[in-house]
């Protein structure tokens, strides 16, 4: 029998695993989608996509297209003749135009429990909402945000010192689990995607930098959060004087340890951390990075300078 064929979206490293399992599984890479090569680095050279890199190193073709809007990409994606597209993280709208040219349609690994988070942020949201739990949906994809029926989820429990970066490589590796258990139904018609319930619909919008700078009037266990969420972009950040602290890690203290204090206001230091006063609660920073310096533990950063008393914007 002739191995289906299947065409692959997705640029960053979240998109690697899922490419990893389809190079291996029986079936046919016939190409693969990320976006074009953007500068990088201090020199600003182009860089290629984590994706790219990958089906290069499988000697599979890569495709480019600045935008999928244009009628000949689609001629173009149309004559590859795919039994389906595969999409995770490609950044790129899919026309109605792709989503019709497969015979079996489009399918998405979205890093969420849909129709919780849908949108470009589902990591960071889930993060800052402080959910219990996260997942892998593969959706059916249709003219929607992240609205098309869903094959097959995967719940992921989300702990306690998880960042986005950690929660991200997680949700890959199950997301490439989850697609490939997947793959069977969608190919042969036999599975039947379940309608998402829009009632209980979240949205999670994309991160921007403004959401760095930290609000000590909120509380120490919404900041905690935040730290985790940003890291590893754009970094929680806080001002002392004129500076610029990159915030890596930090941890709200049990309540029973942190009597009331002016938000912001640092409260105490010591090898543990930099505790500072939240709207709620204190806030114990264990890693930070000042301005032209490496990221480093709190107490080292202690050991050059002195902050207790100051009050941290």
């Amino acid at each position: 029998m002739t191995p289906a064929r299947i065409l692959y979206a997705g640029t960053p490293e979240f998109a690697v695993p899922a490419l990893s399992a389809l190079i291996t599984s029986p079936y046919e890479v016939s190409a693969v989608y990320t976006q074009p090569d953007r500068p990088a680095g201090r020199g600003r050279r182009l860089e290629p996509s984590p994706v790219k890199r990958r089906a290069l190193e499988a000697d599979l073709a890569v495709v480019q297209p600045a935008s999928l809007k244009d009628p000949q990409a689609q001629a173009e994606l149309a004559a590859r003749d795919a039994d389906l597209l595969v999409v995770a993280a490609y950044g790129l709208i899919l026309p109605q135009a792709v989503l019709d040219a497969p015979r079996c349609g489009c399918v998405n690994i979205h890093a969420s429990l849909l129709p919780r988070w849908r949108g470009a942020a589902p990591i960071q949201r889930a993060l800052l909402a402080g959910d219990a739990e996260t997942g892998i949906s593969i959706m059916r994809m249709e003219a929607g945000l992240d609205t098309g029926p869903v094959y097959r989820s995967a719940p992921l429990p989300i702990t306690a010192d998880d960042t986005a970066a950690s929660l991200t490589e997680r949700l890959a590796a199950l997301g490439a689990q989850t697609l490939m258990a997947a793959l069977p139904g969608v190919l042969d018609g036999s599975a039947v995607p379940r309608p998402q319930d829009d009632a209980a619909a979240t949205y999670a919008r994309k991160i921007i930098k403004d959401e760095a700078a930290i609000d000590w009037t909120r509380p120490a266990a919404a900041i905690e959060r935040a730290v985790r969420a940003l890291n590893p972009w754009p970094v929680a950040q806080a001002r002392l004087s004129e500076e610029v602290l990159r915030i890596w890690a930090a941890q709200a203290l049990p309540a029973a340890d942190a009597a009331p204090a002016e938000p912001g206001r640092v409260l105490a230091t010591s090898a543990a951390g930099i505790d500072v006063g939240t709207g709620a609660g204190v806030l114990r920073i264990t890693e930070l990075q000042a301005p032209g310096k490496r990221r480093m533990a709190a107490r080292d950063f202690l050991n050059a300078r002195r902050v207790d008393g100051v009050l941290l914007g």
